[in-house]
């Protein structure tokens, strides 16, 4: 007589799911070039803009913050590019299958992918912010931009600058999830994100500069700063509508995760 054992199935929990994609996000080579890139480009353009500054220059009104993560600009697009790659890049090799196969639910797979993005490039961006300013601070002290992490708002525009960097990758993300194709998601928050917002706002109605002002990277220019800029909307109007560009963005692909095939 023989006995059989039988193993328990492998119960998928949100914990599982997001051990999974931080595996895969983590030893991708994609993700550590990406990452280190968009360090190197916001750290680089910091010391950059601190060692060759002078007082009464033609940069002196800029806001020190603004001054000082200047390349967040160019890195953001670093990050908005791993933001795709984590979703349409799935797509593009087929992983996305197993993926699915593994979460039949489907939405789990989503939320972790999006989850662990966030808490990965947030901490990223925030540890590499506050080098970049300490360290570009270092070649401003005997200059009109001299600041200090403890000056009002310095600390909340380094943080903001971060949250911002962030919600655009996120965005990204979305993007990525919704057309399942990395150069159309690039093409796509490129065009839409980066280039319309322009492009509106050299239109000659009044309403469309307030429109334009919560766009996404018009709201992250208004995060990231330690003193109000002119004509851009406050801090806390400027979180929310990222917030809500990153829910729109994420909501779409939701919807449609099973309604399409894979």
């Amino acid at each position: 007589m023989t006995t059989t054992t039988t193993t328990p199935a492998l119960t998928i929990t949100p914990s599982r799911v997001l051990r999974s994609e931080w595996h895969k996000l983590r030893t991708l080579r994609s993700t550590w070039i990406t990452v280190l890139t968009s360090a190197a480009l916001l750290l680089g353009v910091g010391i950059l803009m601190g060692a060759t500054y002078t007082s009464d220059g033609g940069d002196s009104d800029v806001d020190t913050v603004v001054l000082t993560l200047y390349g967040s600009q160019l890195g953001g697009i670093a990050l908005a590019v791993l933001g795709i790659l984590v979703t349409a890049g799935e797509y593009a090799t087929g992983m996305i299958r197993a993926s699915l196969t593994a979460v039949p639910r489907r939405l789990p797979v989503l939320w972790a992918k999006a989850a662990v993005y966030t808490a990965t490039v947030l901490t990223v961006s925030l540890l590499t912010a506050l080098l970049t300013f300490v360290t570009a601070q270092a070649f401003l002290s005997d200059t009109d931009q001299a600041a200090s992490l403890t000056d009002d708002g310095v600390l909340a525009a380094v943080a903001g600058n971060a949250a911002g960097v962030t919600l655009l990758g996120l965005i990204a993300l979305g993007l990525g999830a919704a057309l399942r194709s990395v150069p159309g998601a690039i093409g796509a928050f490129v065009g839409g994100v980066l280039i319309v917002p322009e492009i509106l706002g050299m239109l000659p109605y009044l309403a469309m500069d307030t429109v334009v002002r919560y766009f996404p990277t018009q709201a992250a220019g208004a995060l990231g700063s330690a003193t109000p800029l002119p004509g851009a909307a406050s801090p806390g109007a400027a979180l929310l509508a990222l917030l809500l560009w990153a829910a729109a963005a994420l909501a779409i692909p939701a919807l449609l995760l099973n309604r399409r095939d894979v």
